[in-house]
């Protein structure tokens, strides 16, 4: 089985260049590291409910999309390590969260184990 890091944040349309960009140099660094996956994706069809969703769980703005994002690993002791690699890297050395083209303050992510693979 595997581990997996899982993010959701909000990120503005008029900067989703940058984070694109951010993006494809944090997956590289990861990849390098050890990370057997690292993957990217913008909302479509994600509707604000009435009690919880996406969008809420981000208090998303009418100017800004959902983004989930996943970090693939063998283990959790191997997530720790290439992390612990990957924040010590110095090409990700701009990823302090006032520099981020997203509010970091409304991102929420977590580590999961693995519970079934169909």
């Amino acid at each position: 089985m595997s581990y997996v890091d899982g993010f959701v944040l909000p990120v503005p349309k008029a900067k989703l260049a940058d984070y694109v960009k951010l993006a494809r140099k944090a997956g590289k660094v990861f990849r390098e590291h050890g990370a057997l996956d690292y993957r990217e994706w913008i909302a479509d069809d994600v509707e604000p409910g009435k009690v919880t969703s996406f969008p809420r769980s981000v208090k998303l703005k009418p100017d800004e999309v959902v983004v989930f994002s996943y970090i693939v690993y063998k283990s959790r002791k191997q997530r720790d390590r290439v992390m612990a690699k990957a924040m010590q890297d110095p090409r990700l050395d701009g990823m302090a969260p006032k520099t981020m083209p997203f509010d970091a303050k409304r991102m929420f992510f977590g580590g999961f184990k693995a519970l079934v693979k169909a």
